[in-house]
């Protein structure tokens, strides 16, 4: 995918050529962030100063994960999804069978509800803290400025699969966290630049456990 100027906001159309999209799926998104907007008018959602490039900001910056979680995947859970970036995204476009979409707050939930039947992504959603739940098990586990990284591995141990894998979206100071976070854990990583801020990178992490386990 070629580099974006962040000068230049992202369109529906530049973001349906950057990433392959459907007409179909476009739609569901263009609904998605019709109602992120309305919402956003009561309810804080997401920076204000977001919304000016919410294509590139927030869907494109989803969105981009999508053709690294990999064809075997079935299952996702998004940790903290907030405003339901990237899980969200991911449901809609159809990244993964079945979509967790885990967040706290209540009012957040109400937007994701709604966002899910507006635009039939089937994704699953938990009003709870993730440490508190029990019975999921995912293929990859995927975040975005939720917490630091070794507070998101210790969120994201527990409901992986053996084999498991996290693609964490972090900004610039990503390489302190992962630093920081290998004090406490074992990680396989690799790297990827961000598409949509050129200061972040897109963090993939394998074969993950804890040094009090090794």
């Amino acid at each position: 995918m070629p580099r974006l100027n962040p000068a230049i906001p992202l369109t529906p159309e530049g973001f349906q050529e950057l990433c392959g999209v459907s007409d179909d799926d476009l739609g569901r998104l263009r609904a998605y962030v019709a109602l992120l907007k309305k919402w956003q008018a009561k309810t804080n959602l997401v920076s204000n100063d977001s919304l000016g490039d919410v294509w590139r900001r927030h869907v494109l910056d989803s969105a981009q994960l999508a053709p690294l979680l990999g064809a075997e995947i079935k299952t996702i859970a998004d940790i903290g999804t907030g405003a339901g970036f990237p899980g969200m995204v991911l449901a809609i476009i159809g990244a993964a069978e079945e979509v967790h979409l885990i967040e706290s707050n209540e009012r957040k939930c109400a937007f994701l509800r709604e966002v899910n039947r507006a635009t039939e992504a089937g994704a699953i959603i938990h009003n709870n803290r993730v440490e508190n739940l029990q019975g999921i098990l995912v293929d990859r586990v995927v975040s975005r400025a939720v917490a630091s990284l070794e507070k998101l591995l210790q969120y994201a141990n527990p409901v992986l699969k053996k084999g498991g894998q996290c693609l964490l979206l972090k900004g610039k100071k990503w390489r302190e966290e992962l630093t920081e976070a290998q004090k406490k854990w074992i990680i396989n990583e690799s790297t990827v630049q961000s598409l949509s801020d050129p200061s972040g990178m897109i963090l993939k992490l394998k074969e993950i456990r804890s040094r009090d386990d090794s």
